[in-house]
């Protein structure tokens, strides 16, 4: 039997404004942490597989009229979208990853001990504003 994490995320669906741009942030990022493309029409989407306990992001094209906007990230709604990472080093490799993608970097890997003893994480942007993280955080959730 197939344990499920139950209370844990399924999926999530993101708008955006440009979708081909997105996906050249997204797919790289997803991609190096073990996410595979699923879904390559009408927007993009990325499983991953995890004994029952995987999780799956979409990307949707936004409604044309407010393509204008860019993601407000302390207005009402998700603030900001953060990933596991095995370890530090995972963190950095990532980071060099979206340095050679062009990614735009927040702030580059640091340790971060006001969230919790260990949290060490790299933070970025996609093209419509969206703050990403990938963090390592042993001992934490």
């Amino acid at each position: 039997m197939t344990h499920v994490n139950r209370g844990g995320f399924h999926h999530v669906d993101l708008n955006v404004s440009d979708l081909a741009a997105a996906k050249a942030v997204y797919g790289p990022v997803l991609e190096f942490l073990g996410y595979v493309q699923v879904k390559d029409s009408d927007g993009y989407e990325w499983d991953l597989q995890a004994d029952g306990r995987g999780a799956s992001l979409g990307l949707k094209p936004c409604d044309p009229a407010l393509t204008g906007n860019r993601h407000q990230r302390h207005a009402p709604g998700l603030h900001h979208l953060a990933w596991r990472a095995n370890s530090r080093a995972d963190v950095d490799a990532l980071h060099d990853l979206l340095v050679a993608n062009g990614i735009k970097v927040l702030d580059p890997p640091a340790h971060y001990p006001q969230y919790s003893g260990d949290y060490y994480a790299v933070f970025f942007e996609d093209p419509d504003g969206m703050k990403l993280e990938v963090v390592h955080a042993p001992g934490w959730i």
